[in-house]
């Protein structure tokens, strides 16, 4: 086990050439999609951390008031027992940094896509926690992935913050949590943070904010591209859209091509009309009893949850429904 001085790293990252059919295979539906995982490179998640700090971005704020009242329920509920957490999509350190003051693990296990984002933040976080093995590990959430060894014999909370489940279609989210429950052990935690309905101009200002902040971090995606994958992509020649989608209870992030063009993607040419638009996020939205059905059909139970005065967001403790026997 890594001991006061070490951070020991895993990298299961995904490779170009599975990124890059993934991308084609995205770019060749009736709808060009891109997956929201490829928002993720070092500078997407920097303009992240940037967007929970917006005015109008009010999940951040909410869920840390939640961290601050339930935590502490939480902790004592495991009680004396040896702790691993594993954070999915691990990004900024500012929530894990509430976690680890309460929770006090032994273990702390960071997964992100993000390579270097992933490793310079458990650096600086191991830097403030000497005491706490850490294991990043650069992996893709969105599939399997192994856990280091060192933390078999310990007792696992996920930890999925930030309401990011909703970016799965639903389908999706529950095939992710029964992943999850694999991943982790079936007498496992997981704490997860879930966005709730609310009025469309609450949800569409949060991802138009006036500072333009979400349109770059939009735009990222095909900056990412143009790095990880040698594309061509003329970022001025697209503009971010987001609107709530009230049948589907969603936001849904596009970017809308400005003009006629083609882009190159490896040996493939792909033409855009003018209008034509890139599906690149989906942000579902749950009520509590929706949630827990999704969570349910997982072979997770619920363990307890809790919102916000106005309803807003949700946070839940879930376990394996074998644990709750």
């Amino acid at each position: 086990m890594a001991n006061e001085r070490e951070v020991v790293f895993y990298d299961q990252g995904a490779a170009t050439q599975r990124m890059l059919a993934e991308v084609l295979a995205g770019f060749r539906r009736p709808q060009k999609q891109i997956a929201p995982k490829y928002f993720y490179d070092e500078k997407g998640s920097q303009l992240f951390d940037a967007i929970t700090e917006l005015s109008e971005y009010y999940p951040t704020r909410i869920e840390m008031q939640l961290f601050d009242q339930h935590l502490p329920q939480v902790r004592h509920r495991f009680g004396d027992q040896s702790l691993c957490v594993v954070e999915y999509g691990s990004g900024s350190s500012k929530k894990i940094r509430r976690v680890l003051d309460t929770l006090a693990p032994s273990v702390y296990v960071p997964v992100d896509i993000s390579r270097q984002y992933l490793l310079d933040n458990t650096h600086e976080l191991h830097a403030d926690f000497p005491h706490i093995a850490m294991y990043p590990v650069c992996a893709d959430i969105s599939r399997e992935f192994e856990l280091p060894a060192e933390v078999d014999s310990l007792h696992k909370l996920g930890f999925y913050p930030g309401s990011s489940i909703g970016n799965f279609l639903p389908t999706e989210a529950v095939a992710f949590l029964r992943r999850v429950r694999r991943t982790l052990g079936q007498d496992a935690h997981l704490l997860i943070g879930v966005d709730a309905k609310k009025p469309a101009q609450v949800l569409e200002a949060a991802y138009n904010d006036a500072a333009g902040v979400t349109a770059q971090f939009n735009l990222n995606v095909l900056r990412h591209l143009n790095d990880q994958l040698n594309t061509d992509f003329r970022l001025h020649n697209f503009q971010h859209e987001a609107r709530y989608n009230q049948e589907q209870g969603c936001i849904q992030m596009f970017l809308r091509s400005t003009c006629d063009q083609q882009v190159m993607i490896g040996d493939d040419t792909i033409a855009f009309t003018k209008g034509e638009r890139i599906h690149t996020e989906d942000s579902y939205k749950y009520s509590v009893q929706e949630f827990l059905q999704l969570a349910e059909a997982a072979g997770f139970a619920d363990a307890g949850h809790w919102q916000d005065d106005q309803g807003w967001y949700s946070l839940f403790l879930l376990t394996g429904q074998d644990a709750q026997k």
